[in-house]
């Protein structure tokens, strides 16, 4: 291989990597995948709920991700969870169990220190029941340091880090990378960070780094993925993918299975910048997505100077394109080497989170991970270093996640897909504002000091629950603060100081695709139709579909007494309902979320009128 020409990026942060007995190796691969016929029989058919944003809980074990999913990431409408590197690793002699050691996997079985083998297989079951998408941190890279000296590991398997053998996989020192036969520097270590053979081919800080030009090798990686599929895993964080040659990832994954949810696994792989050519992460865009560390820089220079400038944020500041960027706030590594806004920056961080989810530039993350003293410190433990059940009041865990403004932001982002940014106001310093289209708007306020202005807020005359404070109840009322917007779209509003608002949806008033109002006819004949009703529509978690008319039998017009459509055919929803014959009337569908908001299809309404007798389909399509 050729090294590239461009100035050699530096090496890892040592928050990142450390050379001594403390190594990790991060980035990781996300995907989906489909079972193999074994599996078919006893597993769960799991149905998307159609959000893209990812809950990155960072070392949650496999029963409180389970739970996770089940009463937050799924109500909320959360895309998919990611979860953390699900095979055997090392465990070092010195019983400090380090959160980084499930990054030098020692094994491709399934007993870890997040569970067992059969705990991993029922959160996966758990978070598809809640429509919730399951990505695996996915260590392939590498195996444990060549330097370590434990034979341990979580799930007992057996290995010998200092003589390459790994008895449960297959792998011997034939299987590595090795001086002088591919990486040139004696010691496996990389000198020059800017030549892609020693960058692909030496050791990340003594990682044993696995020779992936062999088809052998490619296929244990490969089928240590099916079986993650075969549980119904569904993408992948492809870690230190920068140091796995492009061609031979291309390889890995042609081996690997479509995903259950139909389509290719859902790949992003860590790729940190520096450099160019075969090193920058453009030239891996061929295999997936990519880790957007820039994003994640750049936001923190904005919320620590003025996010003014954030209204050209996008890939002219030297971002990947938005379709192949998989962005955060921080994660693991960043927030340990502080080049990023972490839950030490308080409401900037929450903000932040804000600003990502209503932005809409690449696929989101939402980080929740564990306080930490020192950056090698392990995640909430047994004296065994298997790791607790998540506890969020204990003060050991950060669950941004479940911030009420963050968490209820994903509904807003869900909302807001396919809306361009529009109504960007600004004061020039730390407060922001913008709609997405006329289907959502936020307003962010980084400063000190509370801003009250009149906005254009491209939303439809009505009131609105303020999401960051609360959100919408029964009878058309808000848990936390209203706001109102005028027939113009303007709306005045105070933004605390550290605070934000946000507002989407129709508002309690219908004000877009209402119906017509025509009073309910009188039947010509005595007798009944049976109308089956056939809607093709697709949907977001929580949210159903309802036939309502102009008829006693639809409900008079009134969204209260609409008739739910069954989703047993989906994305056809489907309801029968008996109608007097020969009878016109009028409807229209309309689509509930969990929190009430009706959603009224737009233009005219749909007119039928019934036959004298017998049954009749009525198939309709979304407008």
């Amino acid at each position: 291989m050729s090294a590239p020409t461009s100035p050699a990026p530096t090496a890892p942060p040592l928050a990142r990597r450390r050379a001594s007995t403390t190594l990790l190796a991060t980035g990781a691969l996300l995907a989906g995948a489909i079972l193999p016929v074994a599996f078919q029989g006893t597993a769960h058919a799991a149905t998307a709920n159609g959000g893209d944003v990812i809950a990155n809980l960072f070392e949650w074990n496999w029963k409180s991700v389970g739970q996770e999913c089940t009463t937050v990431l799924g109500p909320k409408g959360y895309g998919a969870v990611q979860v953390a590197p699900p095979g055997d690793s090392i465990r070092l002699s010195n019983g400090t169990h380090p959160w980084w050691d499930v990054y030098q996997p020692v094994g491709y079985d399934l007993n870890s220190r997040m569970g067992t083998e059969a705990q991993f297989a029922a959160m996966v079951t758990a978070c598809h029941n809640a429509g919730v998408k399951v990505y695996a941190d996915a260590v392939i890279n590498h195996t444990a340091g060549a330097n370590q000296t434990s034979t341990d590991s979580y799930g007992g398997a057996s290995f010998n880090p200092s003589t390459y053998t790994y008895a449960g996989i297959g792998y011997d020192r034939s299987s590595f990378h090795d001086y002088p036969a591919t990486c040139p520097n004696a010691g496996n270590t990389i000198n020059d960070w800017n030549s892609a053979q020693q960058v692909q081919e030496c050791q990340l800080v003594s990682l044993s780094d696995l020779y992936t030009e062999k088809d052998d090798v490619r296929s244990k990686i490969a089928g240590y993925l099916n079986k993650l599929e075969g549980y119904g895993v569904d993408g992948f964080r492809v870690d230190a993918a920068k140091h796995i040659a492009q061609a031979d990832m291309a390889a890995i994954l042609a081996k690997v299975d479509d995903t259950r949810w139909g389509g290719r696994p859902y790949v992003y792989q860590e790729v940190i910048p520096g450099g160019s050519g075969q090193l920058a992460p453009s030239a891996f865009e061929g295999n997936g997505s990519v880790l957007e560390f820039t994003y994640a820089h750049k936001l923190k220079d904005q919320f620590t100077g003025n996010i003014a400038n954030l209204r050209t944020f996008g890939q002219s500041w030297g971002l990947e394109p938005s379709d192949k960027s998989a962005v955060m706030v921080t994660n693991h590594d960043l927030e340990r080497d502080n080049s990023t806004l972490t839950y030490k920056d308080g409401s900037r961080y929450v903000l932040a989170h804000i600003f990502e989810l209503a932005w809409g530039y690449g696929t989101p993350q939402v980080y929740s991970g564990f306080r930490f003293t020192t950056n090698d410190d392990s995640p909430p433990a047994d004296a065994h270093g298997y790791v607790t059940d998540t506890d969020c009041s204990s003060g050991a865990w950060n669950c941004t996640d479940r911030d009420q403004g963050i968490a209820n932001m994903v509904g807003w982002h869900n909302a807001a897909k396919g809306q361009s940014v529009a109504n960007w106001w600004d004061n020039g310093n730390n407060a922001i504002a913008f709609s997405r289209g006329s289907a959502a708007w936020v307003a962010i306020n980084n400063s000190g000091s509370a801003v009250t202005q009149t906005f254009s807020t491209g939303l439809a005359a009505g009131t609105y629950c303020d999401v960051i404070h609360g959100a919408p109840a029964s009878g058309g009322t808000c848990s936390g603060p209203a706001v109102t917007v005028g027939s113009s779209g303007q709306a005045t509003v105070t933004v605390g100081a550290g605070d934000s608002v946000a507002l989407y949806g129709k508002g309690t008033s219908c004000t877009s695709g209402c119906p017509t109002t025509s009073p309910a006819p009188s039947p010509t004949t005595s007798g009944t139709v049976t109308e089956t009703f056939h809607e093709t529509k697709t949907t977001v978690w929580g949210q159903n579909v309802y036939v309502v008319g102009s008829i006693p039998a639809l409900g008079n017009w009134d969204p209260n007494a609409a008739v739910a459509l069954s989703s047993a055919s989906y994305p056809v929803w489907s309801a029968t309902v008996g109608t007097p014959a020969n009878t016109r009337f009028e409807y229209k569908y309309i689509v509930k979320d969990g929190s009430g908001n009706v959603t009224w299809e737009s233009g005219a309404n749909r007119v039928h009128t019934a036959a004298a007798s017998g049954s009749e389909t009525l198939d309709d399509t979304w407008k």
